[in-house]
């Protein structure tokens, strides 16, 4: 199959991008079906804010375990509506 560069528009910054063939032809490869909805650099950013994408650093949120009182740390901010377990109580439960 031949690909040919495709201009997109990005959904975040409304920029127009290309999205070449080599690149289409390594979705292709990874079996990604769907075209890519941000420029790169918005991508950049949103990888960014989601901890640097693969083997980046997540934010951790301390908290008091709601079944035992134990101090630990979870990757999201609880909201406080929900009781939230340290890893030890989630385990047993699940």
């Amino acid at each position: 199959m031949a690909f040919q560069d495709q201009t997109l528009t990005c959904k975040d910054c409304g920029k127009e991008f290309v999205w070449t063939a080599s690149e289409q032809e390594f979705y292709q490869q990874k079996g990604f079906e769907n075209a890519p909805v941000r420029c790169p650099e918005c991508r950049s950013l949103k990888k960014a804010r989601m901890g640097g994408g693969r083997g980046g650093q997540r934010q951790l949120f301390e908290i008091t375990c709601s079944q035992c009182g134990r101090k630990d740390t979870v990757p999201f901010q609880p909201r406080g509506d929900r009781p939230v377990l340290c890893r030890d109580c989630f385990r047993k439960k699940q």
